[in-house]
């Protein structure tokens, strides 16, 4: 679209400036009004231009919004994946924990029922069971050694009950632990759900947003495909204007062709070429001129007399000028900081017609440069001196 705007400006320029060459009186009316409706053509396009640089703003703003959008809606499904993940770990934690609670809770219910046999024997008995064992054994060895027994087991069973009470509690405590765990990550996951809701929501409406910005570019595509039609038929007459002009000398003033000036053309900046004629840009578009290195403000000058045929921003090109030279020749200035001359100023070869500079949205000061002719890109590197 960019090129295609400068595309059609340069033909605009190119005829017109043949036309404002128009000295007879007769045809005078016809071409003052191809300049005025030239001129109101040229100003809707520029309208147009900024039309769909706002529209196409807009759109890269939504596009960028609903790219950070669906990138956090797949980070919360990420991260609610995650959560169910560390969820089913833990529900098949709990559920050892549980057969393990099972498993000790029966030992613990049988360490307890073969206690309390012991217990209530002990207290059928009272003190005789020790005497009973005592008259049944003969040596007095083995009498020490069943009382040594019989109170072991006691004491084993104690502490055999008492090691199962601290493996429950220890237990417990794990299993609230890992409950309390589970309830933090349903909640999270709650909250995760609620964002990628909220998200969701807002993709839809970046998406509606989408589809609104680009029927409105298409409609003012639309828009430029008409004018180009009422470009079409006015260049028709403003070259038919030219045909009746073609008598009319083109040099008046005496001037050298520009034909004749190749390798001879004034340097517009003293600088290095930075990127060759047909290389790319900092944005990694390719050129159809030269990018020539400057420091912001240094004169640029007009490599041969001309007039003035474009000096207006225009996207891509930041601050642009166009020198028509006749015979179809024309320089092109881009990315200046400011210009000095306005719409059919001649100017001469060697004066100064901007300032360079960084406009149209280049991240460095530098010119660019361009020769064209009949509208066709041609390598200036033989032109300049």
């Amino acid at each position: 679209m960019m090129r295609a705007v400068l595309v059609a400006i340069l033909a605009l320029a190119c005829v017109a400036a043949g036309a404002l060459h128009a000295q007879d009186p007769a045809n005078a009316s016809e071409a003052k009004q191809a300049e005025r409706k030239l001129a109101e053509l040229r100003a809707q396009i520029r309208q147009l231009g900024e039309e769909l640089k706002s529209a196409s703003g807009e759109r890269s703003e939504a596009s960028d919004s609903l790219r950070e959008l669906e990138t956090a809606i797949s980070a919360a499904l990420e991260g609610i994946g995650q959560l169910d993940v560390e969820l089913a770990a833990q529900s098949a934690e709990l559920e050892k924990l549980d057969q393990r609670r099972q498993q000790l809770t029966k030992t613990l219910g049988r360490q307890r029922e073969a206690l309390a046999v012991l217990l209530r024997s002990a207290y059928a008995l009272g003190h005789n069971e020790e005497l009973k064992l005592l008259l049944q054994q003969e040596d007095v060895g083995a009498i020490a050694r069943v009382l040594a027994y019989h109170r072991y087991f006691q004491r084993a069973r104690v502490e055999r009950i008492d090691g199962l009470l601290v493996d429950l509690k220890q237990l417990a405590d794990v299993q609230t632990e890992i409950a309390d765990k589970q309830k933090q990550l349903m909640d999270l996951r709650s909250q995760r759900e609620a964002e990628v809701a909220t998200l969701e929501s807002g993709r839809g409406e970046r998406q509606s947003l989408l589809q609104t910005i680009d029927a409105r570019i298409d409609a003012q595509k639309a828009r430029l495909a008409l004018m180009s039609r009422d470009e079409k038929s006015l260049l028709e007459l403003l070259e038919r204007l030219r045909d009746l002009f073609a008598d009319i000398p083109k040099n008046l003033d005496g001037s050298e062709p520009f034909a004749r000036l190749r390798g001879r053309l004034v340097r517009p900046l003293p600088g290095k070429v930075r990127t060759a004629f047909g290389g790319t840009d900092e944005s990694g578009r390719s050129i159809s001129g030269v990018l020539i290195a400057a420091e912001s403000g240094t004169p640029v000058k007009a490599v041969a007399r001309g007039r003035v045929a474009f000096a207006d921003w225009l996207k891509g090109y930041g601050m642009l000028m166009i020198l028509d030279h006749g015979d179809g020749y024309m320089s092109l200035y881009g990315y200046n900081e400011s210009l000095r001359k306005d719409v059919g100023d001649w100017v001469s070869a060697g004066e100064v017609i901007a300032s360079s500079g960084a406009s149209g949205g280049q991240k460095s000061a530098a010119l660019y440069f361009e020769l064209r002719l009949n509208g066709k890109p041609i390598n200036p590197k033989s032109w300049l001196r």
